[in-house]
């Protein structure tokens, strides 16, 4: 994974001091004010020179120095401000590789149906949606999965309108690509048995050929388009809301897979204001009417703000039998899923955002939409002769074994995420079978081709919390440790290449590994304080760590609850 950082890594190297032992930044001048020296029983740097250290001195939001305490105290000058960490393990700042900050807010205060086992269990939660629930009108929520039910069917309007039969409901599934709504929501879209697929999307319909009330893919436009959109104020809060919950899971910072115009321009005025609390490195939603904007200014570079990526959806999600596959599904003969864009439309917006300088990030789960992704990259990247774009596959996760190959042979980033392997790994080879089970969730397969493994959540689709997906890296289990020998346990990862997947893997991504993802004198000061190691700990443990601390450039943007308050 690590092959192509080796040369960048190395010139970093050599511009960092030497004091004594310790690894050292150039000194500033005399004294030690603003300097904090943070001691743990075990500070992991990812530094090739110097990988484990006692301590880690901090100054103007830059590594000062690390080493053993006594060492980083005399680089750090008397009069340094000292915080004991006790036991815990300080790691590189965790960056989540694929997240939705959006969707993560309005989930913080919409109904909740994350783990609802049942479809009763759902409407019951639906029942008792908070006023925070409500957009306008129309009642939100997010989060069911009918493989969770034991019938494992969708749900339909019907269930909805019994209790709901004048309020419009709208409820997204756990993978965001398909939407379970009421009768009223569905007049109010006016869908009918007459009205048509759209491209790239499924209304379904029963027997009778009236619409079931759900809608896949491209067909939630329908909705959308007559839906509220939130307040301003309902907008702050949510994604204030999300900042926070991404700060107490340990992140330094988000790679945001597709933000739309109105947010950008929120984070580009709290970054300004000193508000943004974690690195957001933004991706444009390039399918948005916003996506003409996007082109019209380029990329952006702000204090914690980047954009200088755009994200496109090729297809769907396994789970809604969205995800395009080159033969049939397994489990729905007649049936290979969806493509969200023509191939044709998106070699045009490929084009079209690689001539404004662009990298581009592509969701792609089905081996059908993986192809057509690498195709339409590789011939855009060698019309260009703009050869280290870093381009970038979202997901990646059901591949062609030439594919995979073809993937790190070009140099393109494989942005995964663990915990998706362990909340699909009960259905996913059902809806493929066992040849095309091969080349899904295939991380060390995707790192032999010499592909750089980027690790994130999908949030909120998973949970944000890292050490899950570091759990589920390393075992691919669930969270009672089955299946006992791991789900084709021969690509799950070590604790260090799981590690370096939320830390030098996402700042490769990002065009930042000169700057972060290790803990090197004269980088940033993004670190996390855990209370387990999530290297060398028995896997099991890391579900129930904890996160204690998040530092970004230097400041403490979390603290866990009942933690004394730092000098």
């Amino acid at each position: 994974m690590l092959r192509r950082l080796g040369g960048l890594f190395g010139a970093v190297l050599l511009l960092t001091g030497v004091a004594g032992c310790a690894r050292r930044a150039p000194e500033p001048g005399p004294g030690a004010p603003g300097t904090t020296v943070y001691v743990a029983s075990r500070v992991r740097t990812l530094d090739p020179a110097r990988p484990v250290a006692e301590a880690l001195a901090v100054r103007d939001g830059k590594v000062l120095a690390t080493g053993t305490r006594d060492e980083v105290l005399a680089a750090a000058g008397e009069g340094a401000r000292v915080v004991d960490l006790g036991t815990a393990t300080l790691v590189p700042g965790l960056t989540d590789a694929h997240g939705h900050l959006a969707g993560l807010g309005s989930g913080l205060v919409t109904v909740d149906l994350e783990g609802a086992a049942t479809r009763e269990e759902a409407l019951e939660r639906v029942a008792k949606a908070p006023q925070t629930a409500y957009q306008g009108e129309w009642l939100l929520g997010q989060g069911w999965d009918q493989n969770d039910w034991p019938e494992k069917a969708f749900p339909t309007r019907a269930d909805l309108d019994a209790k709901h039969p004048k309020t419009p409901v709208a409820l997204s599934r756990v993978d965001g690509h398909a939407l379970w709504v009421n009768s009223e929501a569905l007049r109010r879209a006016r869908i009918t048995r007459d009205s048509r697929d759209p491209a790239g999307g499924r209304i379904l319909r029963g027997p009778d050929g009236e619409p079931t009330g759900i809608l896949v893919d491209n067909a939630m436009g329908l909705i959308a388009a007559v839906m509220p959109p939130p307040t301003d104020a309902q907008h702050e809060a949510q994604l204030a809301a999300a900042l926070a919950r991404g700060a107490q899971a340990g992140l330094t910072g988000v790679h945001d897979a597709g933000m739309d115009l109105r947010t950008f321009r929120l984070f580009q005025r709290w970054d300004q204001e000193g508000k943004l609390p974690l690195r957001v490195y933004a991706m444009a939603d390039g399918q948005m009417s916003d996506s003409q904007e996007y082109l019209r200014e380029g990329p952006f570079q702000g204090k914690l703000l980047t954009l200088r990526a755009v994200k496109f959806s090729a297809d769907g999600a396994l789970g809604s039998r969205g995800a395009a596959l080159h033969e049939d599904y397994s489990d729905e003969p007649g049936h290979r899923g969806l493509l969200l864009l023509s191939p044709e439309e998106y070699d045009r917006r490929v084009r079209a955002f690689l001539a404004r300088g662009f990298q581009v990030c592509t969701h792609a789960i089905g081996d059908r939409a993986n192809t057509l992704v690498l195709d339409t990259l590789i011939k855009a990247v060698e019309a260009t002769g703009k050869k280290d774009g870093r381009h970038r596959v979202e997901h990646a996760q059901v591949m062609r074994l030439e594919d995979i190959d073809r993937l790190g042979k070009h140099g393109f980033v494989a942005s995964v995420q663990p915990t998706h392997a362990t909340s699909d790994m009960p259905w996913a080879e059902v809806r493929v079978g066992p040849e095309r089970i091969r080349g899904a969730y295939a991380w060390q397969r995707l790192k032999a081709s010499g592909a750089v493994l980027a690790l994130g959540s999908d949030f909120p689709v998973e949970r944000p919390d890292v050490l899950n997906g570091l759990y589920a890296a390393r075992t691919r289990q669930d969270a009672s440790g089955q299946p006992q020998a791991g789900w084709y346990a021969d690509q799950r990862l070590s604790g260090q290449e799981a590690l370096e997947g939320f830390t030098v893997g996402a700042a490769y991504a990002s065009f930042s590994e000169d700057r972060r993802g290790r803990l090197v004198p004269g980088m940033d000061a993004d670190f996390v304080a855990l209370s387990v190691d999530p290297v060398d700990a028995p896997p099991a443990e890391l579900p129930r760590g904890q996160v204690l601390l998040t530092v970004v450039a230097g400041s403490e943007v979390y603290r866990a609850p009942g933690r004394q308050a730092l000098p």
